[in-house]
């Protein structure tokens, strides 16, 4: 069953992380049909890193993006076989799977090469060269299985070494002139042709007609090494059969000269081989190089796209790559509500509250689904960081009493737990600048402005000062990877409730001192009251945007 991811946003704080992992745990636990998966979008800050430890949780695999891949798309499996499989059985599997090509495996499974019905058809127009089947080396076992025989001298594990086919219809005498030592000897009922050909040094006598080979042919042609093969088809019918028992190996396009597809190819690299080859199907192997199955240009325009919730966000800037390419059927979140596009209508829940933890804790009562400690420990965790501990303007009185109750279940105390877990997300010893900008990092657009808002919480002056001096020469760096105007970092004291605001880019200083009509120097800014960035910061830059433009 493919999974429906539900993931936060990009650069993902504790609310984005959390509130993925305990939303996918009520999905899975209230849902029958469908399995739910929590994924991230970027690595775990120390924060979050301290949560998920505290309460032994694992964190979410790692969700680059959801471009359409050949794992989308439903593949055509198909009965495999192997090199020495004979043309006729292949040719039975066609018709019985109605398909016209077969992938031929090695025994780990991975891909040997294909045989299509062509290739047949041209290994059964092509009957000039009588030699086919000793350089095919063509198992015993195929012919006795085409000719529907019955190996009465000699091993079923051998082949066809050497010699020529050869159909006897001629007396002894002048049989003696044809047959070849090592040669292969179609015949009748005979006792002397069967004598001659033994004689003359026949590898393979094949008796038709159901005729009864004596005792003393037999005893011949096992002292002579000549092995019989009986058939109760007639000369005709077996000379005509005996060239569908050929191995498919030999008329096999092999796999170095097949178009492979591997299946985390994009469909839109896919579909640009397609057009530059005419195969039917294409074989798909994973990423051991094993088969998986066969796609087609049908199959590729017949792909389901990934089912994908947000949680804590809901603009396309700040979700997973491929947004477009996939399939959102439901928005949780508490920010404004962006531009982000559906293919149709879905769940969307977004609540004018401090953190999406709080909206999932309804959900799970509305549902009444009991919230285990270590659910209850991840929602409160990130209710506690996103208000942090209830001093943002964010925090609402629903979020500060639905974090109280989940503290009683998850048997923490707010204040003690909640001081460990900022001074755990502080704690940025041996971060590169990169790393501390993006532990917690959004963009956004104003008009033809792109800038980045990145905000870091401590309980201490101290570290918040070692940050920016960490952090500034960075920031026009950071610019110019991520194509942006302006970059804001928000280095906010969650004692003194302040947020010192560090900023690079033309005309920075110009619109924070606009949004706050206050003085900045040597690119800082000091923002008493200033704690969110959400309902405090991006507001009011996007109100000066506005007004300088």
């Amino acid at each position: 069953m493919k999974s429906t991811y539900i993931v936060g946003h990009k650069n993902p704080d504790t609310d984005s992380i959390c509130s993925a992992l305990a939303y996918t745990n009520l999905k899975n636990t209230i849902s029958k049909d469908k399995h739910y998966k929590a994924k991230r979008l970027g690595d775990v800050s120390p924060e979050t890193r301290f949560v998920l430890d505290y309460f032994g949780v694992e964190e979410p695999e790692l969700l680059t993006d959801i471009y359409p891949r050949m794992t989308d798309i439903s593949l055509h499996t198909v009965p495999a076989i192997t090199g020495k499989t004979s043309l006729k059985k292949a040719w039975d599997t066609m018709r019985q799977e109605k398909i016209v090509t077969l992938p031929i495996l090695k025994e780990d499974r991975k891909l040997d090469g294909i045989i299509t019905a062509s290739d047949i058809t041209y290994s059964d127009m092509d009957v000039y060269d009588n030699k086919v089947l000793s350089k095919a080396k063509t198992p015993y076992k195929n012919i006795v299985e085409t000719l529907d025989g019955e190996l009465l001298v000699g091993d079923m594990e051998s082949c066809v070494e050497s010699g020529k086919v050869i159909v006897s219809a001629a007396n002894p005498d002048l049989m003696e002139k044809f047959i070849d030592e090592g040669d292969v000897v179609i015949i009748g009922n005979r006792y002397d042709a069967q004598f001659c050909a033994v004689e003359a040094g026949a590898s393979l006598l094949i008796v038709c007609m159901g005729a009864e080979v004596s005792k003393t042919i037999q005893s011949l042609a096992a002292e002579k090494g000549c092995d019989v093969i009986t058939t109760p088809h007639d000369t005709f019918i077996a000379s005509r059969l005996i060239s569908h028992s050929l191995p498919c190996e030999y008329f096999m396009t092999p796999e170095e000269k097949i178009s492979c597809i591997y299946q985390s190819e994009l469909i839109e690299n896919v579909q640009e081989i397609m057009t530059k080859s005419r195969f039917r199907y294409y074989p798909v192997l994973n990423t051991n190089n094993q088969f998986e199955g066969f796609a087609s240009r049908r199959r590729l325009l017949d792909f389901s796209r990934r089912e994908i919730i947000l949680v804590d966000h809901n603009e396309p800037s700040q979700a997973v790559d491929g947004i477009e390419e996939g399939n959102v059927i439901e928005v949780i979140d508490h920010h404004k509500i962006g531009d982000l596009e559906t293919m149709g209508p879905i769940y969307f829940r977004n609540q004018p509250v401090g953190c999406t933890a709080t909206i999932v804790t309804q959900m799970y009562r509305e549902q009444g689904v009991e919230i285990e400690k270590t659910i209850a420990g991840l929602l409160v965790s990130a209710i506690l960081s996103d208000t942090l501990m209830f001093r943002s303007p964010t925090c609402t009185p629903l979020d500060k009493a639905t974090a109280e109750e989940l503290a009683k279940i998850a048997e923490i105390d707010i204040e003690q737990y909640a001081t460990d877990m900022f001074t755990a997300g502080s704690d940025l010893k041996g971060k590169s600048a990169s790393e501390i900008c993006f532990q917690d990092f959004k963009k956004f657009n104003a008009g033809d402005v792109k800038f980045g808002v990145g905000q870091l919480n401590s309980m201490s002056t101290d570290e918040l000062e070692e940050i920016k001096d960490t952090i500034l020469p960075y920031l026009p760096t950071l610019i110019e990877e991520q194509g942006l105007d302006m970059v804001f970092i928000m280095l906010t004291n969650i004692i003194e409730e302040s947020t010192s605001l560090v900023m690079a880019g033309t005309d920075s200083d110009d619109v924070v001192t606009t949004a706050f009509a206050t003085e900045v120097n040597d690119s800082e800014a000091y923002l008493p009251g200033v704690v969110s960035r959400k309902k405090q910061l991006v507001p009011n830059l996007l109100t000066a945007f506005q007004k300088l433009a």
